[in-house]
């Protein structure tokens, strides 16, 4: 009998290890698509970890730069708890090992990146800071007995049925299986593997979200993808990522002429992640070549302040020291995601979510530079609350063989999704894109077109422009649209049938922390 009260964890980046950690000593399942470690977006974070633990910060300056960044759609709760787990995150990474970055007074070295009001961003080897944060958690999952590792096998559906999921159906090297379980975290990641450039490694895309979808949850808050504004143009779907702290550091973008364009802003380089993503694409649109220049500042230090850019950049024949950058804007995350409550529950009975593919209300219409790896940290541990009540192990429940699943990936999709989720959108595309979607949802093709028709109606449904959903038909935001946006399965059905829903899911009430709403109950 397969022991189905044993929780399994879809997913092995930050968020999904340290759930696992904070579930053990009881045991728990690790199920990820390659070799535990070796891929996925954490692997790839350079900015660093946010945390409010200098000398002249404190959480309640944090929680109110995230709002400010949020574009008016942060859950104030939830960004107050989150800050003020802020040290604490910091604490409990360096017991496990993760050796910061400090000055020689033993004090961590803190960095300043866009829409931060304070030097706050902590650092593990420079710009290493996610691969060194996941070298760390892979050595304490892979010591800890009680959680078993499941390597090789992409989750591709959750099964369910009258009682709640059952488990997940994946595809491995030897054909698909399925894995029982009443208890399933999804830490899947981002969606940047859908779209032609992107910081993201190519596996991320949206598979999480999709499943989540197709098993009757609610996604929120899906049009607000940032972009990030320093990508280096290299010409490839994965570009390198020039991390903000780079313009912290004092460098700064102009265009082929060396006019420097953002000086026009009270924070210039420093201003939010939408505008300069904005910025860096109006200028490219005029025909202008857009470089980063950190010949000045950083200058010689570059090498010794972001060792893994400057290796990047080296590799294409490029020094920062002596050489403009070229850089163009690319999907670098997502706002969006499953609706979940503080501890990660979805509503559907069983089902939990963290991670990027998890939308907690934290980063609202604009996500604040280097909180997202806090988040997973903090609700990472979060999520392991409800999931830890699994009686001790008895006997681990076995991969069960079943019949074929369909392929998630679609370049159709893709493609339409790329033409109009840019970093500006206009309501003609948007809906020439849901025709299209829906022309392939006709003919049977991939179910990603499903997600691809919610994401896309979200984005035409919003008629402003609002922290990373910028319409260039409604270029100013509207106070009446200040909630977060809810879509699901039921808007494709209403669609197919003709009708309205009940409650427009376009209007969820009153944001939280405005007049209306009921008492905030912080995770």
């Amino acid at each position: 009998m397969s022991d189905t009260s044993t929780p399994l964890i879809v997913g092995g980046g930050i968020a999904g290890l340290v759930a696992a950690l904070s579930i053990a000593p009881k045991p728990v399942r690790l199920l990820v698509r390659g070799r535990l470690g070796h891929e996925g977006s954490s692997l790839w974070a350079q900015g660093g970890i946010a945390a409010a633990v200098g000398p002249d910060d404190d959480p309640a300056r944090h929680a109110d730069d995230t709002l400010k960044a949020g574009g008016g759609l942060v859950d104030p709760g939830v960004a107050r708890h989150i800050t003020q787990a802020g040290p604490w995150a910091i604490e409990y990474l360096a017991s496990l090992g993760v050796p910061f970055d400090r000055h020689p007074s033993g004090a961590l070295r803190l960095g300043l990146e866009g829409g931060h009001s304070r030097r706050r961003i902590v650092h593990a080897g420079g710009d290493a800071t996610g691969r060194i944060i996941m070298e760390t958690l892979v050595r304490c999952v892979r010591a800890t007995p009680s959680i078993e590792i499941l390597e090789g096998f992409e989750a591709r559906a959750l099964r369910q049925d009258g009682e709640g999921i059952q488990g997940v159906s994946a595809q491995g090297a030897g054909g698909p299986s399925f894995f029982p379980s009443r208890q399933v975290v999804l830490a899947t990641g981002g969606v940047g593997g859908l779209f032609p450039r992107t910081t993201n490694p190519g596996g991320s895309r949206g598979q999480g979200l999709l499943m989540a979808l197709l098993a009757g949850a609610s996604l929120i808050d899906l049009e607000f993808i940032q972009y990030h504004p320093t990508a280096l143009d290299t010409g490839t779907q994965t570009l390198p990522l020039i991390s903000e702290a780079v313009r912290g550091d004092g460098a700064i973008l102009v265009d082929e002429r060396g006019h420097r364009f953002l000086d026009v802003f009270p924070m210039a380089e420093l201003e939010p992640r939408d505008r300069v993503a904005r910025a860096v694409w109006q200028a490219l649109e005029a025909g202008h070549r857009v470089f980063l220049d950190a010949r000045r500042e950083p200058g010689r230090d570059f090498p010794a302040r972001f060792p893994s850019i400057h290796a990047a950049c080296l590799a294409r024949g490029l020094d920062p020291r002596k050489d403009l950058l070229p850089v163009c804007p690319a999907v670098h995350y997502h706002m969006g995601g499953i609706e979940v409550d503080p501890e990660g529950r979805t509503a559907i009975p069983g089902l939990w979510a963290v991670g990027e593919v998890a939308a907690t209300g934290f980063h609202g219409a604009n996500r604040l530079a280097s909180n997202s790896l806090l988040e997973a940290v903090v609700t990472g541990q979060a999520v392991a609350r409800p999931l830890g009540d699994a009686p001790a192990r008895q006997e681990i429940g076995r991969a069960v063989l079943e019949g074929p699943m369909p392929a998630l990936e679609s370049p159709v999709v893709s493609g339409i999704l790329a033409r109009s989720l840019g970093v500006v959108r206009e309501r003609q595309q948007l809906e020439s894109a849901l025709v299209a979607l829906e022309t392939e949802i006709s003919r049977g093709g991939s179910p990603m077109a499903l997600l691809g028709w919610v994401w896309v109606t979200a984005a035409l449904r919003r008629n402003e422009s609002r922290g990373a959903h910028f319409r260039e038909d409604h270029p100013d935001p509207d106070p009446a649209q200040a909630y977060r946006q809810r879509v699901s399965l039921e808007d494709w059905q209403a669609h197919r049938q003709g009708t309205r829903m009940a409650s427009p899911p376009e209007r969820q009430g009153p944001l939280p922390g405005s007049p209306g709403h009921p008492a905030e109950s912080p995770p």
